[in-house]
């Protein structure tokens, strides 16, 4: 991966003493008395129904919108004290609309800033690369091409990028995956996390939901009408103790389920299957079944990525046949949230998904017995010894 030259900048802390936004005309606050404060590298979602504020205070940072009273600190410097349009160029901006320039090619739109600060066009060009390969794009394929002849998701990456161009230490991103299908806006949140914890940077996220915000943050504003801070905590926190009836509604009654979100399923116990290739002795399987907590044989290709199923009653002959009974489905990967992947397995009517690492290797399987044992509650069906598939 390209790499700029500079030493990247570290992330900043953010504080709202006592914030107050009131429009001229208006009998009501937009935002009152806000408080609190984001530890540098940590993501803070402000979240809440609509017209509670989140996005006029997250606006007040940047200062697209001016505080009436109160102020904003960015690493101990308030940010009434700065220029606008110098303190823009610091702070990362990502928003629903991605506001890509059309007429623009992806390079030129990623290096709207780098431009503006006066980066030399070896560093820009490196800085390019080097973002499109951290969003997983390939620099080669998608550099000189515009806007429209990517997908919704290709340019909200693209987004994500320009917003991190000048290696700001603050992000913000305001509904930056509102306007995308369920199944793609999953993967960008997905891929967001990952990209967080290679660059650590303090963000600042607005949404609506409830499970993004418990999905996403490592604190979580919850905000009601009249801009009105009704809980800060911990997503954990906010769970298991939400501070009035309001946060209670609004986080919802399944909150045990929503617990799911904070884990990610490398951070549970993953039962273990038996895996072999095709051609391998049977006598071998049989024994290897044996010793793990399934009755099923997982076929495995020779780089150790899972192909299919069958159960250990079915082997016949020498040797392990090249074709499994059921396919290896779902398959999902070890950073994946735990809801997501029980959502996954109940999906596909199956009650087990091999688990696979970046390389696309068996780890583990991930059984309907080991989220329940995450959520603290029995297993309903104990250790598995029937004899149907995995679908």
């Amino acid at each position: 991966m390209a790499q700029t030259q500079d030493a990247k900048p570290e992330a900043v802390s953010i504080e709202f003493r006592e914030v107050q936004k009131r429009y001229p005309g208006q009998d009501k606050a937009a935002v009152d008395n806000l408080s609190f404060e984001v530890p540098a590298g940590e993501i803070c979602v402000l979240v809440g129904p609509s017209g509670c504020g989140k996005t006029t205070a997250m606006r007040m940072i940047n200062r697209l919108i001016d505080p009436t009273s109160g102020d904003i600190l960015l690493g101990g410097q308030s940010v009434l004290e700065r220029k606008p349009a110098e303190l823009r160029r610091e702070i990362g901006y990502a928003i629903q609309q991605i506001g890509l320039f059309p007429h623009q090619t992806i390079e030129r739109n990623i290096s709207t800033v780098p431009r503006l600060v006066g980066w030399d066009k070896p560093r820009i060009d490196a800085r390019v690369e080097e973002l499109l390969e951290l969003v997983s794009l390939d620099p080669d394929l998608v550099r000189k091409r515009y806007p429209a002849q990517l997908s919704g998701g290709q340019r909200q990456r693209i987004g994500v990028a320009r917003a991190l161009a000048a290696d700001p230490p603050l992000l913000l991103m305001d509904e930056p995956f509102g306007a995308i299908d369920p199944i793609t806006r999953e993967r960008l949140q997905n891929e967001f996390l990952r990209l967080q914890a290679e660059i650590r940077k303090t963000v600042v996220f607005v949404t609506h939901d409830i499970d993004e915000a418990i999905k996403m943050g490592d604190v979580i504003a919850v905000m009601q009408q009249g801009g009105h801070l009704a809980q800060f905590a911990s997503p954990e926190d906010l769970l298991l103790h939400p501070a009035n009836e309001f946060v209670e509604q609004f986080v919802g009654a399944d909150r045990a389920l929503k617990r799911l979100a904070l884990q990610r399923v490398r951070d549970i116990d993953l039962w273990t299957a038996a895996q072999a290739k095709a051609g391998e002795s049977v006598v071998d399987a049989r024994r290897r079944i044996a010793d793990a907590d399934l009755d099923y044989l997982l076929l495995v290709d020779d780089d150790g990525r899972p192909l299919g199923w069958t159960w250990g009653g079915d082997l016949e002959g020498d040797t392990v046949p090249d074709k499994p009974k059921t396919p290896a489905e779902p398959i999902v990967e070890l950073d994946s949230v735990l809801r997501d992947a029980l959502a996954e397995v109940l999906t596909s009517e199956s009650r087990y998904a091999p688990v696979v690492d970046g390389q696309g290797r068996v780890k583990g399987v991930l059984s309907i017995e080991a989220i329940s044992q995450a959520l603290g509650t029995e297993a309903t069906t104990g250790h598995v010894e029937h004899h149907p598939t995995p679908q």
